[in-house]
C-alpha cells in the first residue's frame, strides 16, 4: 500500500524559512508529478508548486522567488522550501503526487495528511 507523509511544518516568525517534506512509501513501482497545496481556514485549496518526474517546476505567482521545490528520487521524497514566509503563508499544506505502485498498470492519486505551518507577524 501506497503511503504520502508529510513533515516539517512548525511555528515559526515573518521572514522564517522552513523546509517541508513528502516522503512516498510502500510498494512504488514508479512516481510521476508531485504537487504542494494549501488550504487556509475558510479558503479554498490552492496549488503552491509542483514537479514532473523530470524535475520540471512551475510555482503559483505569490510564491515564485520565496518558494522552491526539489525532490530527491532516491529517496521517494519531495521538499518545498520556503523562505521569506509572511503570516498570509500560514495553512495546512498538503502533498499530491502520481504514483503508479508495482503490480499495477496505471497510476494513481495520492495525498498526505498535511503538515500545519504557522507565520507569527
Amino acid at each position: 500500500q501506497v503511503q504520502l507523509v508529510e513533515s516539517g511544518g512548525g511555528l515559526v516568525q515573518a521572514g522564517g524559512s522552513l523546509r517541508l517534506s513528502c516522503e512516498a512509501s510502500g510498494s512504488i513501482f514508479s512516481i510521476n508529478s508531485v504537487a504542494w497545496y494549501r488550504q487556509a481556514p475558510g479558503k479554498q485549496r490552492e496549488l503552491v508548486a509542483c514537479i514532473t518526474s523530470g524535475g520540471s517546476t512551475n510555482y503559483a505567482d505569490s510564491m515564485k522567488g520565496r518558494f522552491t521545490i526539489f525532490r530527491d528520487n532516491a529517496k521517494n521524497t519531495v521538499y518545498l522550501q520556503m523562505n521569506s514566509l509572511k503570516p498570509e503563508d500560514t495553512a495546512v499544506y498538503l502533498c499530491n503526487a502520481g504514483i503508479r505502485p508495482t503490480q499495477e498498470r496505471y497510476e494513481y492519486s495520492y495525498w498526505g495528511q498535511g503538515t500545519q505551518v504557522t507565520v507569527s507577524s
